[in-house]
This record gives C-alpha cells, structure tokens and sequence, in this order.
C-alpha cells in the first residue's frame, strides 16, 4: 500500500502527525511519502501543487491530507493561492465524490450547540459532488464592462452523467447503511423551483431511483435543508447534492456533533481511489499550540482503510479506539466540556494510539 502524506498549512502537519501515528500502531504494510502542498507547495516551488507532488499523489493508492490555506497568501494572484492547489489536485485525480460523515458521538451531545434529545443518535453521511458546478463552470472571472463597472461571472452547470454518476453513490451507500427492517433512504438536496441546473439533477434522481426500488427518494430545497438540519436531524439518513449546496451543508452539519474538529471525509474516484482530509480548514491562528483537535484526521484515516483498502477491521480498530479515548474523558480543547480531561493535539493521538 502507497500512501501520500501531504500536511499542508497551518495545523495540518501537526493533525497529520496524529493520524500518521494511529497508522504505524496498526503496523500495517504500508509505505507513506510527505510532499508539500497548498502554501507548503508555494514555499517550495512557487505552485501549490508542485508538479512532484501531484505525480506522488497519482502513484500512491491514496492520499491523506492536512489542510491548506494561510491568511498571508491572500495577496498571491489567484491561481498561487494554496486553494487552487486543492482544487487542481481534486480535478486531477477525478476525485468526483465527496463523503462526510455526521456522527455524534454519545460522549459529546454536551458539546453540541444543540439540545442532547435533538442531537443524540445523530447519523448522516452527505454525499457531494466535488468535480462540477460553479466551483468550475466556466465562463468564470471579474471583467469590466463598457461602462467602467466591475462585473463578477461564475457559472453552475451539470451534465446528465455527472448528476448520474454521483447519484449512484448515495443510493449504493443508502443500501449499505441501511438497518434491518428498516427502508433506506436518500434525501436529494437543490434548488429546482429557481435553478434550471437543479431541475435537471431533480429529473435525472428520479431516474435513477426506479433502479434503486429499496431506498426511498426524497427531494428538499437546499434552504429548507439547511433550516432542517438544525431543527431535526435525524430525519436525514443519506443526503446527495451539488457542490457548492455540499459544502455548506456539511459544514453545517459538522457543528451538530459539536465540533468541525470531528468530521472526516473522503473523496473518491470511480476505483475507489481517494484523498482523505478532515472537513476544517487549516485555522492558522492556533498553528503549532498543539491544541488542534486531531480526531478528524485520525477518523479520515479510518475512512481510507475502508474504502481504499478494503480493511473493514482496521478501520473499525480505529473508530472504536477514537470512542475509547472519548469515553476515557480525553478532550482537546474545541470539545472541552466540565470535568473532562483536556489534553493537546499530541496528547490526544497518544490517547487514540493506547486504546488501540
């Protein structure tokens, strides 16, 4: 197994760090190489993505990564700031699925900004579309018009296939979430009564799901969903839209399980090859406090296992020591709550390792 490191900015060496260590508990056969990328990639070669990491990332079965991004790199003309990295980096693996898990777990219902009866249970994956939409419609840019005004231009289209493609996802996990007895369930997120780009996702959904007769469809505007989400949570099972509605959903949905700090994702190609990094971004303003939480990262890690590797118990030996730790009181500081043991970002790998 060849794994790609790529740390990134501000915490993401010190979270990468973490989950590297959780790795080499389990002694696996795995080989890991460390690139820059983002404003690690700018520093080294003037791109953030250097064109060795992006070969590293193409010969590796999967990459794990840290975050990317710096206040002090706002300045840079657009296509050098470390986001563009990213962006590229995702397009070049064809890493079209992106999947973010909402799980609360019991031992932090207290640290959710909800109430425990609204929260508690809580468990969602959305599935986003990571390749399409307005992220990279073109035409895109800032022009000036005749008149001497300043015009922005984004555009957001899909094709069929695209909407197809990523459907299949969230139906094919819906069934493999599904509990005994119970019908599974898919909740198709857009905004068909204005956006003609979500009238045709809500078309082709409906489509796809006569070939799916087991999972009930279902269809919410994305404002709607987002009132949803803070209001009743656990109506949700899978939910699957776009890329931008994605984005800000899982975010949203990231605070349920009362911290950012504790959502993994995955992003996937149609092999099943993917890039695997926490939800959060690379918060500068803490960078090497040691008091990042790590457990996103760690979790991401356990998501690699699983749908790269094919390693089912591994992934679960990891999830299962993030629950020991918790229950064990450990608590880095953004899930710090009264009589709980706060410990660093360091501390709290230690912690994950030894309930392993």
């Amino acid at each position: 197994m060849k794994l790609a490191i790529l740390p990134g900015d501000g915490i993401g060496p010190e979270i990468v760090a973490q989950a590297v260590k959780v790795l080499k508990a389990l002694n696996l056969n795995m080989t890991m190489t460390e690139a820059p990328i983002g404003g690690a990639g700018y520093e080294a070669s003037g791109d953030p993505l250097p064109d060795a990491t992006l070969q590293l990332a193409l010969d590796s079965d999967a990459v794990l990564l840290g975050a990317v991004g710096d206040w002090k790199y706002d300045k840079l003309e657009r296509h050098l700031r470390p986001e563009r990295g990213l962006l590229r980096i995702r397009k070049a693996l064809n890493l079209f699925a992106n999947l973010r898990p909402a799980l609360l777990y019991p031992e932090l219902a207290g640290a959710s900004t909800l109430k425990p009866e609204v929260v508690s249970g809580l468990d969602i994956m959305i599935v986003r579309e990571l390749t399409g939409d307005i992220y990279f419609g073109q035409p895109r840019g800032i022009s000036t018009l005749s008149n001497g005004e300043r015009e922005g231009i984004n555009t957001m289209r899909y094709c069929e296939s695209e909407i197809r493609r990523i459907g299949r996802v969230a139906f094919d996990i819906a069934m493999k979430r599904r509990q005994s007895g119970q019908k599974a369930k898919v909740c198709s997120v857009d905004k068909a009564n204005v956006l003609e780009t979500t009238e045709l996702w809500r078309q082709v959904m409906i489509e796809l799901s006569a070939e799916y007769p087991e999972v009930e469809l279902s269809h919410m505007y994305v404002d709607n969903a987002a009132m949803q989400l803070i209001r009743a949570p656990k109506q949700f099972d899978v939910m699957v839209t776009g890329n931008i509605f994605g984005d800000i959903l899982s975010d949203e949905a990231s605070m349920l399980t009362g911290s950012i700090g504790m959502l993994p994702s995955a992003s996937l190609d149609e092999n099943n090859k993917g890039m695997y990094e926490p939800s959060h971004g690379s918060a500068p303003d803490i960078a090497g406090k040691n008091i990042a939480n790590p457990l996103a990262t760690i979790l991401s890690a356990a998501m690699m296992l699983r749908y790269t590797f094919n390693d089912e118990s591994n992934a679960f030996r990891i999830e299962n020591a993030v629950k020991k730790a918790l229950a064990q009181g450990y608590r880095t500081a953004d899930i710090a709550t009264d009589g709980c043991k706060q410990v660093g970002c360091s501390e709290m790998g230690d912690a994950v390792v030894a309930a392993l």
